[in-house]
């Protein structure tokens, strides 16, 4: 949902998303507010709570509750997922953690690709690259095939590549390309 012209996820929501009790994420935020600035986590105005449940019948807000429900970032939940202490929060956090690792092993290896100049080279490493972006990008699909062209044009390089991948489903596949 929307507040404030920022996606949030409700803190009923998210601890459902990680297995605990609403006020064990409030807890949370309140034993570690350092942690959570106004860019991770609000609380809702008594006015942006009626809006929302006017508009989200199927949301988790309380009407008997006595404190306006926390909303959070993003990033606030990935801060979340590294205080709260249960499985589901630990697994959420290891996810965090490698994915943000992906990303930078990603900027190396665009890195050394701009740098090698033997074209087969290049080639090997823009199917590395670009099989590893997919990873990050789309965790579930397996990739079916991959294209890479490479076009120099005297001053102006430019590269390009595909990668085709494949979710099964029911019984059939899917294709989604990037």
């Amino acid at each position: 949902m929307t507040v404030r012209e920022t996606v949030v996820i409700l803190d009923a929501d998210i601890a459902d998303l990680y297995g605990v009790e609403t006020k064990r994420v409030n807890e949370a935020v309140k034993n570690n507010p350092d942690k959570f600035p106004s860019t991770y986590m609000f609380r809702l105005t008594r006015e942006e709570m009626i809006f929302l449940r006017s508009k989200n019948p199927t949301a988790k807000i309380s009407s008997k509750s006595r404190v306006l429900p926390a909303v959070f970032t993003e990033r606030g939940l990935y801060m979340l997922a590294t205080i709260l202490k249960n499985k589901k929060a630990v697994n959420a956090t290891f996810a965090i953690i490698e994915t943000f690792a992906n990303v930078r092993q990603l900027k190396r290896e665009l890195r050394t690709l701009h740098q090698e100049t033997d074209s087969h080279v290049q080639q090997s490493k823009m199917k590395h690259f670009g099989e590893m972006l997919s990873d990050i990008v789309m965790p579930d699909l397996e990739t079916a095939e991959t294209e890479s062209t490479l076009e120099l044009n005297f001053l102006i390089g430019k590269i390009k590549h595909t990668v085709k991948r494949v979710k099964k489903q029911n019984g059939s596949e899917h294709t989604e390309t990037e």
